[in-house]
């Protein structure tokens, strides 16, 4: 017993030693804050405090979002941006169940931490709130990446399929595509035009680097054909970043895209002071490597909000086979012809969609993303 109480007086004399000289103790010193909460798993990991009698005479407060960390989420109020735990009496609307319970773009209800919690305290805890998320609305509008049930907790058969909600509560997602380095990609497009229009989210494909090349043009007008809004400019040059400018202004934006597209340089080149963080492609493979490792969010100079997210590089759906062709509406359009009501389209005699595709009724190219979604929807 001596031997422990003798180790335990070092370690707290030890600790006074290294407060007095100035040393950064905020992990000791945080240990032993009453008001700190402890950490509790909900969904992808979140910090939980404040029962019902701790909320007691606390000032609420309406903010948004602005980023999820393992221990504490950053909400707007106004001009402030705050550090907040997830009080234990939070509950996520109904029919959220399978999704993220708190992502960025999320309007939600906090309680401000009493000031008797926080004096001469503040320097010492890193984990200090200033509040407590209380509730979250409604959401308006969705950008998730389907992910299926696994890990060793989740039953076998258990085949439900979690939406990790990238951002939530956006009206534009702005899909960046850089014409090279790395070279477009016409799948990757695709996947999420379909996301968009599963969000309810209007989509507009912004293509970057045009200083560079011209893009591949097949695809440009692709998706122009479809009605989706296409934007080509410049990080470096600065070429049609007046009017991206113009189309983001009033709106929540999101950018989304697969790594080393360039969306945090364009964030750059149309915000100077926030000067985020950027890396070049390999050159081995022509990937980007990611850079943004969480959502941020931004304002606008003309009113609004600007969402930067972490690079893509593969995106599932979450769609059932027989629900994607509704999602490319002139193999919808065909699909009435064909002999079976479950046609996939792929092999079956008397196929109308087939047929459309081989007399060019239906674009070869449009055909073939839908052939190649397909099958990685139903390897997945």
């Amino acid at each position: 017993m001596a031997k422990h109480k003798g180790k335990s007086k070092r370690r707290v004399k030890d600790w006074q030693v290294r407060y007095e000289s100035g040393e950064d103790v905020e992990d000791v010193a945080a240990n032993k804050q009453k008001f700190s909460p402890r950490e509790i798993k909900l969904g992808d990991g979140s910090f939980a405090a404040g029962g019902a009698d701790e909320l007691v005479g606390m000032d609420q407060r309406e903010g948004v979002v602005a980023g999820v960390f393992r221990r504490g989420v950053y909400v707007r109020v106004g001009t402030e941006q705050l550090f907040c735990g997830i009080a234990k009496t939070f509950r996520a609307p109904d029919g959220a169940e399978n999704t993220t319970p708190l992502a960025v773009g999320d309007d939600v209800t906090i309680a401000l931490t009493r000031k008797e919690h926080m004096q001469g305290q503040t320097h010492l805890d890193r984990n200090r709130m200033d509040g407590m998320i209380l509730s979250r609305s409604p959401r308006r509008t969705l950008l998730v990446r389907p992910e299926p049930r696994s890990g060793k907790r989740r039953e076998s058969y258990d085949t439900e399929i979690f939406h990790k909600v990238i951002a939530a509560n956006v009206d534009v997602l702005l899909i960046v595509s850089a014409t090279v380095k790395p070279p477009m990609r016409r799948g990757l497009i695709d996947r999420f035009l379909i996301i968009a229009e599963r969000g309810e989210l209007i989509p507009l494909l912004v293509v970057n680097k045009i200083d560079l090349d011209s893009g591949d043009e097949e695809i440009i007008e692709d998706v122009a054909a479809q009605g989706v809004k296409v934007l080509k400019c410049s990080a470096e040059t600065g070429e049609g970043l007046d009017a991206l400018a113009a189309e983001l202004t009033g709106k929540r934006s999101v950018f989304t895209g697969a790594s080393g597209v360039g969306k945090t340089s364009l964030v750059n080149a149309m915000l100077p002071d926030v000067e985020a963080a950027t890396r070049e492609v390999r050159e081995k493979d022509q990937r980007g490597r990611h850079t943004t490792s969480q959502s941020v969010i931004y304002d606008l100079p003309g009113g609004g909000l600007l969402i930067d997210t972490p690079g893509i590089r593969e995106l599932g759906v979450g769609l059932k086979p027989e629900e994607l062709s509704w999602y490319f509406p002139e193999i919808e359009q065909f699909s009435a012809g064909c002999k079976f009501r479950n046609c996939s389209h792929t092999h079956e005699p008397q196929c109308a969609v087939i047929a459309a595709a081989e007399s060019g009724e239906i674009l070869p190219r449009r055909f073939e993303s839908y052939l190649r979604i397909l099958a990685s929807i139903e390897d997945e």
